[in-house]
């Protein structure tokens, strides 16, 4: 059984999916050990004081911004954790766009999201809904104490979280040069050759038919080395609950609520003028309505999400016990 790297719920409206979040990729590359040339012993990392090169303890390291002045602001790892989003575990959908609109420049990292407790229903409502629609969700998601930008796409049965790099870490093209977009100076000989070979070399997309042959070759190195005998003996240096998601109930009132606090006030108020049975409306109707209506929208913080899964399952519950 793979190990859950987080647990929490995906939010899209009101609705909240229970979900555990599952690498998808591992490094298969060569791990080089870093070995005394003279004595074989293994060369680890230390935390070095850069002005007096002593050895320090984890204990006595903090974490500092360095300002444009050169100053620093040091910060306590409670201070850190207080200003963490309050969304830290949930991945909240902002948005729901065509996948062609991604550039494969932005994608980064996959990872496999689960249901987990009583969560399976609404997690296949959401990836039906997803595919039918064509649509991928771009979220935001705390891992690893920083807050990523991801895509949460259907794939089969799996919903994938690919997280995103953000638009300012992709550096600009400015400073490179291109030939102009369009034919240009081409000639048309040349790009029916072009596409002659392109088409000669089209095939399905097949994965599994390639490899990491550099590993590989690497690999069968190490091994006629082995089979030789010429190894060397390195002796070892020894070396010193997250929240679970609430409960989904009342699915197509959560679904409905969703789609009421999207709607521009005068529907609210036309909905609410039609309800008298006269369709005449009286006055502060519309007013009403609005006030209903802001009831009903979740509350925001500072970073304009939703409140946590657990407000939204107790909000609805004391709703239904009234």
């Amino acid at each position: 059984m793979p190990h859950a790297i987080w647990k929490g719920a995906i939010s899209f409206g009101l609705v909240y999916v229970p979900v555990a979040l599952y690498p998808a990729s591992e490094e298969s590359g060569i791990d080089f050990d870093w070995l005394d040339k003279r004595t074989h012993d293994p060369v680890g990392y230390k935390r070095i004081n850069k002005r007096t090169g002593t050895e320090m303890k984890s204990e006595d390291i903090v974490k500092g911004i360095k300002q444009d002045n050169g100053d620093y602001v040091i910060l306590g790892e409670d201070e850190i954790r207080e200003a963490y989003p309050k969304s830290m575990q949930t991945i909240a959908i902002e948005a729901f766009v065509k996948a062609g609109e991604i550039s494969f420049t932005q994608l980064e990292r996959p990872y496999f999201t689960a249901p987990v407790g009583k969560g399976d229903k609404v997690y296949a409502l959401l990836r039906e809904a997803m595919r039918e629609a064509g649509v991928i969700g771009i979220a935001r998601v705390v891992l690893h104490t920083k807050e990523r930008l991801a895509a949460l796409i259907p794939d089969d049965e799996v919903l994938m979280l690919n997280t995103i790099r953000w638009a300012s870490e992709i550096r600009p093209r400015d400073a490179l040069e291109f030939p102009p977009a369009g034919k240009g100076k081409l000639k048309e000989a040349e790009l029916k050759m072009a596409r002659q070979l392109i088409g000669d070399m089209t095939s399905p997309w097949k994965p599994e038919a390639y490899e990491d042959k550099f590993t590989a070759a690497i690999h069968a190195l190490a091994a006629q080395r082995v089979k030789a005998g010429d190894t060397e003996k390195v002796t070892p240096v020894e070396t010193d609950e997250v929240p679970s998601a609430s409960n989904v109930v009342d699915l197509t009132e959560l679904l409905r609520r969703s789609l009421d606090t999207r709607k521009p006030p005068a529907t609210a108020a036309r909905k609410a003028a039609a309800g008298n049975g006269d369709g005449k409306g009286h006055a502060g109707d519309g007013a009403k309505a609005k006030g209903a209506a802001a009831k009903r929208a979740p509350r925001k913080g500072a970073a304009g999400r939703a409140v946590s899964a657990g407000g939204a399952a107790k909000k609805a519950s004391r709703q239904r016990a009234a």
